[in-house]
């Protein structure tokens, strides 16, 4: 599988649910008061916009390049529902924080709090989306930035869409890519999350926020879609095929789980990109998961044993008489991965 990541789940956190949720609640909690994002709003070429949370005091676009020759940025696409306020952003954010790094994360339309302005939103294999945000990166930071990518969660996947729709044009952009906890199957993940427990611990989380932005959008543009049916949605798979599929152009969601899906085209990627999946995520099946004949040569695949989905708890610390579950683990493997392919 490459130069895999050693990872091992702490004895006391077993099984891939618990990781998972564990690691988000308890991250969240861990960086929410030690990370300062300063946010930008980029404007869009169909009159919409784009919020972006740079790490830190990071200077506007209109004052021209921001960094200095030499200087790395890491460019961090979140997951379903996710924001600059998921765990993983947090921590990502100061990972890159204690290297010195520029850090971004650009939310997808409707993510970042107030609804988006086009009759649109946003979905798996929004490569489109990807390659205009990261173009916009790319003129902000300037061509001497070393630029860096990861994806997490639908946010990988959507990532390596784009590198797979670039080919050898991507290295032009960003110097290495890496995808955590990506559902590259969307059928067998969608199928997943929408079964068992999952339906009940994972899917409603997600249902909940998403119908009410179904609801904003609807009354933005009355007839869009069939509101009712997408208010009644019981599963993602439900939910994907009355919103999604049609809002995006998709003939409904068995297109849009295919046309979005990165596996079928891993062997397209022509820039270095890792790709890292716990085999006990509850919500990507290890059985989905690719095989090396599957991957292409610029692919690695990280396919530890535990981690869950965007978990990959550590060991507990203390930090000023508390007890903090570490989670650096993940980003240090990552960036360090990073550095070494695309530096």
């Amino acid at each position: 599988m490459g130069s895999d990541w050693r990872y091992t789940a702490p004895l006391w956190l077993p099984g891939g649910d618990a990781q998972t949720i564990i690691s988000a609640l308890w991250g969240r909690h861990l960086a929410r008061s030690r990370v300062l994002w300063r946010r930008e709003r980029w404007a869009t070429t169909d009159a919409d916009f784009i919020d972006a949370d740079w790490l830190g005091g990071t200077p506007s676009a209109s004052v021209g390049p921001t960094f200095a020759g030499g200087q790395s940025t890491l460019v961090l696409f979140h997951g379903l529902e996710g924001s600059s306020s998921s765990h993983y952003a947090q921590t990502f954010a100061l990972e890159a924080q204690q290297r010195h790094w520029g850090f971004v994360l650009p939310h997808f339309r409707g993510c970042s709090g107030p609804i988006n302005l086009a009759p649109r939103a946003y979905h798996s294999g929004d490569y489109e989306e990807i390659s205009w945000m990261l173009q916009r990166v790319r003129a902000q930071v300037g061509p001497a930035c070393t630029l860096y990518a990861v994806g997490v969660s639908l946010g990988g996947n959507a990532l390596l869409r784009w590198a797979q729709e670039a080919g050898s044009a991507a290295r032009r952009t960003v110097s290495a890519v890496a995808a955590v906890s990506a559902p590259l199957d969307l059928r067998a993940a969608g199928d997943a999350i929408d079964s068992g427990r999952n339906r009940w611990l994972y899917a409603q989380l997600f249902l909940r926020t998403m119908k009410h932005k179904a609801r904003s959008k609807a009354q933005q543009f009355p007839g869009l879609f069939d509101l009712p049916r997408a208010l009644a949605a019981q599963t993602l798979r439900e939910f994907d095929n009355a919103f999604t599929a049609p809002l995006h152009g998709f003939a409904g969601v068995e297109d849009y789980w295919r046309r979005a899906s990165a596996k079928p085209k891993l062997a397209a990627i022509e820039l270095p990109a890792l790709i890292l999946n716990a085999r006990n995520d509850p919500l990507v099946p290890a059985s989905c998961l690719p095989q090396l004949d599957e991957a292409g040569a610029a692919v690695t695949l990280w396919q530890p044993g535990s981690g869950g989905h965007v978990g990959f708890p550590g060991q507990i610390s203390w930090r000023s008489g508390r007890p903090e579950l570490q989670l650096q683990g993940l980003p240090q493997a990552v960036c360090n991965w990073l550095m070494v392919q695309g530096g």
